[in-house]
């Protein structure tokens, strides 16, 4: 198996981060890399767990030196996903599973062209304002700025593969896990054909040599 990365977008709220935790807790294939990030620890989110934070001048060396492989600034905090950890978890024969935002995703396509994209959707505008108002961690002014991040992601959704519509947490989580089986069969079936026409195109060629040395001989 060829692992690859599968990102999971969504507005804030939309519900990407709790399947990915799911799929992780189900399915052995699957790893997760740990994001970087300037914001300050949400109650019970554990550093190396959750995230590695980072000082905005350490985030800023790290990528100065090349170490993201995406980094973007979101609500007036850093985020980045680091290259060795895509490798941590690909050396060990997992896919990655990242949730990480729309700026993120672009990079990653462009670094991992063989990445799968989910968009993943809230039912209705009503849940995800609900869902956004529930946190009762933010100030006004970062719900607006929340808000309008949803709307420009949101407005990207035709640049992903998959949409999964999170109406339902366990059938979502199920359809994203389909999708990563069927991913993996049709690269798998792909990469079987490619050494299935390759053996076919040689046995070819060594007639060809065979027949045109018999004509010189001749």
């Amino acid at each position: 198996m060829n692992p690859f990365p599968i990102i999971l977008s969504s507005p804030s709220g939309g519900g990407k981060t709790t399947i990915a935790r799911h799929l992780l807790e189900r399915r052995r294939d699957v790893g997760y890399s740990v994001s970087c990030t300037t914001r300050a620890p949400r109650p019970r989110e554990v550093d190396g767990r959750d995230y590695y934070f980072l000082t905005r001048d350490d985030f800023v060396q790290r990528r100065l030196a090349g170490d993201f492989a995406e980094s973007a600034e979101v609500h007036g905090n850093l985020y980045g996903t680091l290259q060795s950890e895509i490798a941590r978890v690909l050396g060990k024969g997992q896919h990655v599973i990242m949730d990480i935002d729309v700026q993120g995703a672009r990079q990653i396509r462009e670094a991992f062209p063989s990445s799968v994209t989910v968009f993943v959707l809230p039912p209705s505008g009503e849940v995800l304002l609900e869902r956004l108002r529930k946190r009762k961690t933010e100030s006004p002014q970062q719900l607006v700025s929340r808000l309008n991040s949803a709307l420009q992601e949101l407005r990207a959704v035709e640049e992903y593969e998959y949409v999964v519509v999170n109406d339902d947490l366990d059938h979502a989580i199920q359809s994203v896990g389909a999708i990563l089986d069927a991913e993996v069969l049709s690269r798998e079936r792909v990469s079987g054909l490619r050494q299935q026409v390759e053996q076919l195109i040689h046995r070819l060629e060594a007639e060809v040599d065979h027949h045109s040395s018999s004509r010189v001989e001749s």
